[in-house]
């Protein structure tokens, strides 16, 4: 598709380049019309907003008497994750802080961690997984061509999630999902959920054991949310949230420092998002993360454009760095490489996946995210 025949949604800036993306007569596109259907359903107003907030919160402390914690939280070193950090600590809730060591920190994420947890004195746990074996899932991945490349790592965080929470008898993980700066995300590539897609790919292109990797079927998740009714708490959605506001209050208050890009704070996902998924899928994330910042009222339309413009990586010093850093990693030549970056893309279907239950299911689906949402 060359240039000249992209279409642009004439309200964000979502383009023909994306999967199931269609237009009006006006020329706005579907993912604007489901952000506002999802604000008209997913948020509340003044007061009601202020009161259900206190009424978790309530909720949240008379549940966690005689336990340890109140609520779980993941952390990653990034804005939205330590922002509820600060938030918990705020509400004087005792939380659980949980990380996953995937082997892909950055100094500077881990440096976020420990300043922020250290100053507002939460426990925090984190889970290493065993590099070689996660290296060789992750390297299948890559191999297979399936472009959501993140599944191996969002699988393991949400399994290590819900794991924790029931192991403590928490029922609450607040984590950073939010409206304001994600309510645009198109499925792209597969469900970090999908454990048949994930087994699959690692049985087809990996060569080791899965060791000290958390590991989570569809029916685990649901009996997990169903039945023992741990909820995912989008607690961002319930107050004003402004992103620049936030990174300024997280560096004055905590001495934390900014990446350059949303979960840039992972060299892998800095390189997937900022050159892989550009460059072999054709898709500039960017799009879907400004489009809402868009819709929020937290950038112009004018602004989103004139950053598109931009090469998404921070700087080709960087990117050159990160790109060695990839390959010796993965042992991977450039020879290698350049032979993987040129082979077809794939999709679910291409494999043995949930892929047709979750279309199927669709609805049932949604209804078991906002149950598991709280809302």
């Amino acid at each position: 598709m060359t240039y000249d025949a992209i279409r642009v949604c004439t309200r964000c800036v979502m383009d023909s380049t994306i999967k199931a993306i269609d237009f009006d007569e006006d020329g706005v596109c579907n993912y604007c019309k489901t952000y506002e259907h999802r604000v008209a359903t997913e948020l509340y107003k003044e007061p009601e907003r202020s009161e259900r907030l206190y009424a978790l919160i309530r909720t949240m402390k008379e549940e966690g008497k005689n336990k340890k914690y109140d609520c779980i939280i993941g952390v990653s070193g990034g804005v939205d994750s330590s922002y509820i950090a600060h938030l918990v600590h705020e509400f004087g809730l005792r939380a659980l802080a949980v990380h996953l060591d995937n082997g892909w920190n950055s100094e500077l994420a881990v440096k976020n961690i420990q300043l922020l947890l250290d100053k507002l004195h939460i426990d925090l746990y984190t889970h290493v997984i065993d590099w070689v074996a996660f290296k060789d899932l992750q390297k299948a991945f890559i191999k297979s061509s399936i472009e959501n490349l993140e599944i191996p790592t969002d699988h393991a965080i949400t399994a290590l999630l819900l794991q924790t929470a029931d192991k403590h008898g928490v029922r609450y993980i607040l984590n950073g999902s939010n409206l304001v700066t994600e309510g645009i995300l198109p499925v792209q590539g597969g469900r970090s959920i999908d454990d048949r897609l994930l087994k699959d790919i690692h049985k087809k292109f990996g060569t080791q054991k899965l060791s000290n990797y958390p590991v989570m079927s569809i029916w685990s998740f649901a009996y997990k949310v169903l039945v023992k009714r741990i909820k995912y708490l989008p607690i961002l959605n319930y107050m004003d949230y402004d992103k620049e506001a936030t990174i300024r209050l997280l560096e004055e208050k905590y001495g934390w420092k900014r990446y350059g890009g949303k979960h840039y704070e992972s060299i892998f996902t800095r390189f997937f998002q900022g050159y892989l998924l550009p460059m072999k899928y054709g898709y500039d994330k960017r799009k879907a993360h400004f489009s809402t910042l868009i819709m929020s009222g937290q950038m112009s339309r004018e602004e989103a454009l004139q950053e598109l413009t931009l090469n998404p990586y921070p700087s080709e010093r960087l990117l050159e760095e990160d790109k060695a850093f990839f390959l010796k990693k993965f042992d991977f030549t450039e020879k290698e490489f350049e032979h993987i970056m040129k082979q077809r893309p794939k999709v679910p279907s291409d494999f043995n996946s949930y892929e047709r239950l979750f279309e199927t299911l669709k609805p049932l689906m949604l209804k078991i995210k906002e149950y598991a949402k709280g809302n």
